[in-house]
C-alpha cells in the first residue's frame, strides 16, 4: 500500500499496495489513536494472558494474492497449534489504517496486526505489547534471522515486532536495451559514476527512451542520501539532518538525474507518456532502461511478453545502503491471550510459516534462511531466468529511517517540501534547508 510522499518523477505507478520499511504512506489517521487498555509500553509489561482465550483474530492488508497466501499460512498455523481457531481479517490497503483505528479505540483490536513503520505510533501510544521477554524466552534473536531489519520494530528500547516481509529495492534493468547500447549488466559493484555513465548511455531523446525510471519516491532518494554518508533522520534519536553537506550532495545528485543530465523522465515527461503513467509501466514498455523498486515488480514483469529483463543489487555512492520494503507481525493490547497470540506469530515467521509468501510471489519473506533457499530462489511461479538472489544479496545494504511517531507529520512535511524541487523550480540547498526546518517543527527527538 505504500504511497509516495511526494509527487516526484517515478512515484506514481506500481506501489499501491506495499508497505515500506522505510514508509507506510497511508497512516495519516493513526496519529490520533486513542490508547486502548493493558498495561504495556511504558513499564515493559506484557499484559496477562488468559489461556482459555483460544479464538484468535489476525488482521493485515492487502488484496485477494495475499488474502491466499495469508490463509495458506494461517492453515499451517492451526495444523501447529490445532487448539487455536485463527481468523483471517483481510481489509482493503485504502481502508486499513481508519478501520483499526476504530477496532483500536473501541477495544476490540485484534489477537496479531500488521504494521510497517507506523508501529512506533502504535507503540508511543501503548497500544502494543512489548515482545522482549517473550523472545527471551522462546530463545528468538531477530538479528540471527532476520538480519538488520530484526532491529526496526523497536520503540523507547523495547521490541514490539516480528518481521514478517522484507525485501530491499533493488534495480530492474532491460537486457535487450543494454545489448543494444553494448553495455555490461549492472552488478553490485555499481557506484554512482558507473551508473550515470550507463544511464546516459542508454538515454536516446530521439526514441523517447530515458537511462533511468528516476529517484522521485523518497525510499530512492532517502536511499542515495544514505549512501553519501548522510542521513535524513539520525538513526538513534529520530532528529533530522537533511540539511547536511552529505545530504545535499545526494539531493543534488538526484536533481541533476532530471534536469543536468537527462536521463530520467520528469513529471512532465512522464505525462507525455501517457496517463498515470510511472517507473514500473515505463520499464515494462521499454521507455526507461532501469528502475528502482520492490519485489512486486518482478510478478509485474514477468508477465509482460517480450520484455527482456534481469534483477541486480541497487548501486552505492560511498557507502552500500538501500531501502527495504517489509511488515511486521505485532500484538495489540487489547488482545486477551498475548502468549498465545506471540506463538503463533513465532510459527508464522519461521521458515515454515512464511514459505507460502514464497510459494505465491506475494513478496520476499524475511526470514533470510528462507531467502536463501530455493523456495524463494528459484520459485514455480517464475518461469523466466531471474537474479532473485538480488534479494539476499542486498539484505546487508538494507538500512533504515528512525521510525518516529511523527512519522506521518514527517511525511506531510516532505511532501510540501520536496514539490518545487522534483519540478525543477528549486535547488538542493534551499530544499533542504526548507525541509530542514519544516521537520524540526514537527518532530521531538528522542534522547
Amino acid at each position: 500500500m505504500s504511497l509516495p510522499l511526494s509527487a516526484g518523477p517515478s512515484s506514481r505507478a506500481g506501489v499501491s499496495r506495499r508497505h515500506l520499511l522505510a514508509g507506510l504512506g497511508a497512516a495519516g489517521t493513526a496519529v490520533g489513536l486513542a490508547a486502548c487498555g493493558g498495561s504495556s509500553g511504558a513499564d515493559g509489561g506484557i499484559p496477562e494472558s488468559d489461556e482459555s482465550h483460544t479464538s484468535f483474530v489476525m488482521t493485515v492488508w492487502g488484496g485477494e494474492e495475499d488474502k491466499n497466501a495469508y490463509q495458506a499460512r494461517i492453515d499451517l498455523a492451526k495444523e501447529r497449534f490445532p487448539d487455536y481457531d485463527i481468523t483471517l481479517q483481510l481489509i482493503p490497503s485504502e481502508n486499513y489504517e481508519q478501520k483499526v483505528q476504530t477496532m483500536i479505540s473501541s477495544k476490540t483490536g485484534p489477537d496479531i496486526m500488521q504494521v510497517a513503520e507506523n508501529v512506533n505510533v502504535y507503540a508511543s501510544k501503548n497500544q502494543l505489547v512489548p515482545i522482549d521477554d517473550l523472545l527471551s524466552e522462546a530463545g528468538v534473536d531477530l538479528e540471527e534471522s532476520f538480519g538488520p531489519v530484526g532491529a526496526n520494530y523497536t520503540w523507547d528500547g523495547a521490541t514490539y515486532g516480528v518481521p514478517d516481509r522484507s525485501g530491499a529495492m533493488v534495480l530492474y534493468y532491460n537486457k535487450d536495451l543494454f545489448d543494444e547500447a553494448g553495455i555490461e549488466y549492472p552488478t553490485a559493484d555499481w557506484d554512482w559514476d558507473t551508473f550515470l555513465e550507463a544511464a546516459k548511455a542508454l538515454t536516446d531523446p530521439s526514441k523517447g527512451q530515458f537511462g533511468y525510471g528516476g529517484v522521485g519516491w523518497w525510499p530512492q532518494w532517502f536511499s542515495l542520501v544514505a549512501q553519501n554518508g548522510g542521513h535524513v533522520l539520525d538513526p538513534e534519536t529520530g532528529a533530522p539532518g537533511v540539511n547536511s553537506p552529505e545530504a545535499v550532495e545526494a539531493l543534488q545528485f538526484a536533481h541533476d538525474l532530471y534536469f543536468t543530465h537527462k536521463v530520467a523522465p520528469t513529471e512532465v515527461d512522464y505525462s507525455n507518456m501517457g496517463p498515470e503513467m510511472g517507473a514500473d509501466g515505463a520499464f515494462q514498455q521499454g521507455l526507461v532502461a532501469m528502475n528502482s523498486t520492490g519485489f512486486w515488480a518482478v510478478g509485474g514483469n514477468a508477465g509482460i511478453d517480450g520484455l527482456n529483463w534481469d534483477v541486480a543489487p541497487f548501486f552505492h555512492g560511498a557507502e552500500k545502503a538501500v531501502s527495504a520494503f517489509g511488515s511486521a507481525l505485532v500484538i495489540p493490547t487489547a488482545a486477551k491471550n498475548p502468549q498465545g497470540s506471540f506463538e503463533i506469530i513465532q510459527f508464522l515467521t519461521s521458515v515454515e510459516g512464511q514459505t507460502p509468501i514464497a510459494d505465491a510471489g506475494q513478496d520476499v519473506p524475511a526470514n533470510l534462511e528462507l531467502q536463501d533457499s530455493d523456495a524463494f530462489l528459484d520459485p514455480e511461479w517464475l518461469e523466466a531466468d531471474i537474479n532473485l538472489q538480488a534479494f539476499p544479496d542486498s539484505a546487508d545494504m538494507i538500512f533504515t529511517p528512525k521510525f518516529i511517531p511523527e512519522w506521518n507529520e514527517m511525511q506531510k512535511a516532505v511532501e510540501d517540501a520536496m514539490a518545487a524541487f522534483w519540478l525543477g523550480d528549486a535547488d538542493a540547498r534551499t530544499t533542504a534547508d526548507d525541509l530542514q526546518g519544516r521537520l524540526e517543527r514537527v518532530i521531538r527527538p528522542s534522547e
